[in-house]
């Protein structure tokens, strides 16, 4: 017999993300003022994520990434987030939101503020998918069991 997943819940009464990042250090300490609840695997989605992500004064969402396969996207719903690309800078207030085709534009989002921001991020599960990190000495493969498998820019594993 198959588990009954819920048809709908409060997304602030779905637990936070118990580790707060899976980079490894010295990216992982980065994180800890991001916290994610991971909705969509509260109702078993397999294709695609969605996230609840806040982010405290002085948090980062994610290292400047972009991906190979994954298409990314976010809607603020509080605060005020920068959103950080290759090319510049963008302020993001409730309501607007961003979207990142797979292979296109490095970005991250930072709290620059002195409030929480609150957004939701959607990202398809697409096999095979990889990051890129500008800015960082990183780099991540997704591996066949959904986990990321991160090494430095010449190869060696963190």
């Amino acid at each position: 017999m198959s588990e009954t997943k819920p048809f709908a819940v409060s997304a602030e009464d779905v637990a936070p993300r118990a580790k707060p990042s899976n980079y490894p250090e010295p990216f992982f300490t980065r994180m800890l003022k991001r916290e994610k609840r991971q909705l969509g695997d509260v109702f078993g989605l397999k294709n695609f994520g969605v996230n609840l992500t806040r982010l405290k004064p002085g948090g980062e969402s994610a290292l400047l990434h972009r991906h190979t396969r994954q298409d990314e996207f976010v809607y603020v719903l509080q605060g005020t987030a920068i959103l950080v690309t290759e090319s510049g800078e963008t302020e993001l207030r409730p309501g607007m939101c961003a979207g990142f085709p797979a292979g296109t534009f490095a970005h991250q989002l930072v709290n620059r503020g002195a409030a929480d921001v609150l957004y939701l991020e959607i990202g398809d599960r697409v096999a095979g998918d990889a990051a890129d990190y500008p800015a960082d000495d990183i780099q991540a493969v997704l591996g066949g069991d959904g986990k990321w498998l991160f090494a430095h820019k010449d190869g060696r594993p963190y």
